[in-house]
């Protein structure tokens, strides 16, 4: 098995989402994720202003440039925003000041300077008029997905009409409190023969029982196991950052808002993720190969 992590915003102690990343942090962190067992990331970048996000994604890719590990360990780019839901409780952790309607010249913007490995954007299809900038990735070869967002379901179909593929964790990025049955879950779930179905595994994002629950309704074949680590994955409790949020892990390993309202990214890593599949959701290792290797590779059309 060979992950392929198509969410990773830092990693032990380094924070992608931070201005004045410098080689030796780079260097770092795709160091201890080859030694965790993850053999390739999409380094992700969340909601900024675009002239920041531009700025941290030419430094990724000049550092990267230079650090043979790091091209192997950095396969990819995944840009988590601006264009998603601003409304609390579906915009998370993302600084909702940033937040701005998809459009086509901005993203030309971040394709280019990610000089061809923008691979995943996620966006709220709510949030596309027209659907216009979906159908641009799409045609530049980037996998789009929902996430973040309240699509009622007709616009959610209508979106997988224009290229969409994938939901970004599921049953995250969304309010603790939501209508029992008309929510963003249920629609993702009754598309998921044209959705890529992604989740974190960690027991806490969503707690083993309703993630059982959503991979029999899914089908594995149609799920993807991704981290969502941040800087804080693999050091343990303490303070750390994402994009500028203070964040402290307690004993629990569970990265929260400083208000305690919503979780901010994940630190658990993929020897966690094996140790949960199997304990807790029952899976075997062709499943969890499924999960962490082949289909995150056919989501982004390199399988």
């Amino acid at each position: 098995m060979k992950p392929l992590d198509l969410q990773v915003n830092g990693y032990a102690g380094t924070d992608f989402n931070r201005d004045g990343l410098t080689a030796d942090a780079l260097h770092h962190a795709c160091t201890c994720l080859r030694e965790d067992g993850c053999a390739q990331i999409l380094a992700t970048f969340i909601t900024d202003t675009i002239e920041n996000l531009v700025g941290r994604i030419e430094t990724l890719m000049r550092l990267r440039e230079h650090d043979p590990l790091a091209k192997e360990v950095i396969a990819g780019i995944h840009v988590e925003g601006p264009f998603i839901n601003s409304e609390k409780g579906y915009v998370g952790a993302h600084p909702p000041h940033c937040v701005k309607p998809a459009n086509i010249d901005d993203s030309k913007r971040l394709l280019d300077a990610g000089k061809g490995l923008v691979k995943l954007v996620t966006l709220a299809p709510e949030n596309d008029p027209g659907f216009a900038t979906t159908s641009f990735l799409v045609s530049e070869k980037v996998t789009v997905s929902a996430g973040h967002c309240n699509p009622s379901f007709e616009v959610l179909k209508e979106s997988t009409e224009h290229g969409l593929s994938m939901f970004t964790h599921v049953g995250n990025g969304c309010p603790m409190q939501m209508h029992r049955h008309d929510n963003i879950v249920q629609r993702a779930l009754a598309l998921r023969d044209k959705l890529w179905l992604c989740f974190i595994p960690d027991g806490v994002h969503v707690p083993f029982l309703a993630l059982r629950n959503y991979l029999k309704v899914a089908g594995l074949e149609r799920c993807i196991f991704v981290t969502d680590a941040i800087s804080a994955a693999r050091l343990g409790p303490g303070k750390y950052t994402l994009a500028g949020w203070d964040i402290l892990i307690g004993d629990d390993l569970v990265a929260r808002s400083p208000d305690g309202s919503h979780f901010v990214g994940s630190t658990v890593t993929i020897p966690r993720i094996l140790a949960h599949g199997k304990a807790d959701l029952g899976l075997t290792d062709v499943e969890l190969a499924q999960l962490l290797d082949s289909q995150p590779r056919q989501a982004i059309h390199w399988a």
